[in-house]
């Protein structure tokens, strides 16, 4: 087996730290190609679908990913943008700006990476990009606020995975949630109050989740209890009186019973109840998406409309607002303790003159069996001396 390594590694580099910023996925291009690869990464993944292998491969490739990927691109296309997809041009901004915030912050180098579980930037490419920069270090942030084993426990798969073909294996940290951080749900109030102050309250918010097979929960996954909980506590911090916001499920694949109630359903119950104006808001995304735009943004608007309501709003995700930055740049920061220093306690001089001193001896014990084997006539692996 070859194993990814670095044999051009340079003693007198200056150890770095890395962060991994994980998120679902996007294809490479709004086209029927780029969504066929992207849907069979995806749905292939074990994780995602739990059925028998043999069975669930003839399902996606005899009806699924014959139909499907077109669908899917003519969907893609409605909110393509000239950085690509909105879910990787607002990583790339969440990345940058985090960059930013933790390169004032922190004296230690500390480099940024965005992946995607499913299309590029790959788990793969993302982590060796950080390993080519000198990170011996990695924290991995799958960028759920919530635990899910088909997010978050995925990511962590594919991360895994890939180290598993390394030489060189780093320290690895992983963050799983966060739904319940205090500054994060002080973050998520805050843009739902905004535009409430700016545009007028509504009758009702709906906490809308994306949704997980049923038996997944009743297998021992705790994603529908953090969704509720983290709903719970944001209308706390709003005080919103529990009469005024729901929770519900959207997203439903297959035939099967997903958690419930079914967004789609429960905005049609409002608007036949009476309800007139809605609020929706996502907060199991870091990054608004497809999903979040044309399916909740756009489609479940029709249905509410089309069911009597009169004024319906969805409320972006965080995405790169100063607020979302600081929320994600302070878990960075706690979960990185001990690996780091602060820029008072951090001296790039003396990390070089370290670094020239690791370089020094290496380069000495490398010149050792160069000696040797030229009297013996034999050859001998150098060795090395940080």
């Amino acid at each position: 087996m070859k194993y990814f390594g670095q044999p051009d590694f340079q003693h007198g580099e200056i150890p770095a730290v890395g962060v991994l910023l994980a998120n679902l996925g996007t294809p490479d291009a709004p086209d029927t190609p780029s969504l066929r690869r992207y849907l069979r990464e995806f749905l292939l993944d074990p994780r995602v679908i739990e059925m028998p292998r043999a069975l669930w491969w003839l399902i996606l490739h005899l009806f699924i990913l014959p139909f499907r990927p077109a669908k899917s691109a003519a969907l893609y296309r409605k909110v393509w943008t000239p950085e690509g997809s909105p879910l990787m041009a607002i990583s790339n901004r969440q990345a940058a700006a985090l960059q930013q915030v933790l390169s004032r912050e922190i004296g230690t180098p500390v480099h940024v990476a965005v992946a995607m579980r499913y299309g590029n930037p790959s788990v793969r490419s993302a982590l060796r990009e950080l390993a080519g920069k000198g990170c011996r270090r990695i924290l991995v942030l799958p960028l759920y606020p919530q635990y899910a084993a088909v997010t978050t426990g995925s990511t962590i798969d594919a991360v895994a995975a890939e180290l598993m073909t390394w030489r060189w294996v780093p320290e690895i940290r992983t963050i799983h949630h966060y739904h319940d951080d205090p500054a994060y749900i002080r973050a998520l109030a805050a843009s739902i109050q905004e535009v409430w102050e700016r545009e007028g309250e509504p009758e009702k918010l709906l906490f809308s989740f994306h949704g997980i097979p049923k038996r997944y929960f009743l297998a021992g996954d705790p994603y529908y209890c953090e969704c509720q909980k983290l709903a719970r506590v944001a209308a706390a911090e709003m005080r919103l009186p529990r009469e005024r916001w729901e929770v519900s499920f959207q997203s439903l694949f297959g035939k099967e019973e997903w958690l419930k109630p079914y967004t789609d359903k429960t905005i049609t119950a409002m608007a036949k109840s009476g309800i007139r104006q809605l609020d929706v808001v996502c907060p199991g995304f870091s990054a608004d998406c497809l999903e979040t735009i044309e399916e909740i943004d756009e489609q479940n608007r029709e249905i509410f409309l089309h069911a009597g309501g009169e004024r319906y709003r969805y409320i972006p995700a965080l995405n790169d607002r100063p607020d979302h930055i600081r929320v994600i740049a302070d878990l960075i920061h706690r979960n990185l303790q001990g690996w780091v220093k602060s820029p008072a306690e951090w001296s790039e001089e003396t990390a070089r003159c370290e670094a020239a001193e690791s370089r020094r001896r290496a380069e000495a014990k490398q010149a050792e069996p160069v000696l040797e084997a030229a009297a013996t006539g034999t050859e001998r692996p150098a060795l090395v001396d940080s």
